[in-house]
């Protein structure tokens, strides 16, 4: 397997690709034809390089890939809004504004601390407690740990019943399989990429299993450190510390389970691979399999940024893009 360094998200009723500094997102419409929009991203990266060193790189790269995200996630979305598919002059709604989507950005951002770091925080302190065992470093960071696991997984089976969701995690398949049909060397078909997995170990869904992981580990050794710190302490204190001390952790995790994830998508090592198995499990409730439709909205993704002809023949895979929004 030859990593191609491309990747992507799936969007409503389409599918995003980056590569380097640019990226496209393709969607199907409603009556079946295709609009595919290529953009430039520059990344903070290039202004400031200190942001692009390892462990560093992890939290930046999470944030530019949300906005991203949710740029290319609204757009997509505003070709299925019955009251703002229109403008007054007849257009398209350009969508959410600058402002707005990073509004949006640090709104999930806040709510995913709330819910994956505080929430199995309070939870795991409740638990110990009452089992007499909030004394015990390891066994808190584990229950918490589990906890924030489970929270996980029992959200993305929530929304895994929502009829559009669903879509969303075809395309996401789709996504994947256009990705490996790549990076094992195949012509890029739909017949190819029909018979492609639909795992893939640089996945973002492997990333947050990763981060989950990771952050057991980084924690029992931060309880142990800060125990001696919270003698004394009322209970309420003790957990607001704990609090404190997740959030200044919280980039430090997140580098070392981006290079990690970068790790995995170039090696076939049995212990890197046996690693990522978590992650690709998890992939089983967040990707779908895509039907032919599907898999050439999310071709074209990949064309308009990527040359895979190139890349097959031994070259990167770059190409000069297009700028532009192209009707197909």
């Amino acid at each position: 397997m030859k990593p191609s360094g491309i990747g992507g998200q799936a969007v409503m009723e389409g599918v995003m690709m980056r590569n380097k500094g640019y990226y496209a997102v393709a969607v199907r419409k409603s009556d079946q034809s295709m609009v595919i929009k290529v953009d430039e991203w520059k990344s903070v990266t290039q202004k400031y390089p200190f942001l692009g060193w390892p462990l560093i790189r992890g939290s930046v790269n999470l944030i530019e890939s949300m906005i991203v995200g949710m740029r290319t996630l609204t757009y997509s979305a505003g070709f299925f809004d019955e009251e703002d598919e229109k403008g007054k002059d007849g257009q398209k709604s350009e969508g959410l504004t600058a402002g707005a989507i990073f509004a949006a950005v640090a709104l999930a951002i806040l709510l995913a601390v709330v819910f994956f770091v505080f929430c199995p925080l309070l939870i795991g302190e409740a638990v110990a407690g009452l089992l007499g065992l909030s004394e015990n470093a390891f066994f808190c960071s584990l229950l918490e740990g589990v906890i924030r696991i489970a929270i996980f997984v029992g959200y993305v089976k929530l929304i895994s019943r929502l009829s559009d969701i669903k879509r969303v995690f075809c395309y996401h398949g789709a996504e994947h399989k256009t990705i490996n049909c790549i990076e094992h060397g195949l012509p890029l078909t739909v017949e190819n990429a029909r018979k492609s997995s639909k795992e893939h170990k640089r996945c973002g869904t492997s990333f947050m299993i990763i981060v989950m992981v990771i952050s057991i580990l980084v924690l029992s050794v931060a309880n142990v450190l800060i125990d001696p710190l919270c003698g004394g302490m009322g209970r309420i204190l003790r957990i607001l510390l704990r609090f404190g001390i997740r959030l200044l952790l919280l980039p430090f995790v997140a580098g070392i389970s981006y290079e990690f994830l970068k790790l995995a998508g170039r090696s076939e090592n049995r212990i890197v691979n046996l690693l990522s198995r978590p992650g690709m499990w998890m992939q089983a409730l967040t990707t779908h399999e895509p039907d032919d439709a599907m898999l050439e909205v999310a071709i074209a993704s990949v064309e308009a940024v990527f040359d895979w002809e190139d890349f097959l023949a031994g070259g990167t895979g770059e190409k000069p893009v297009k700028l532009g929004e192209t009707q197909l």
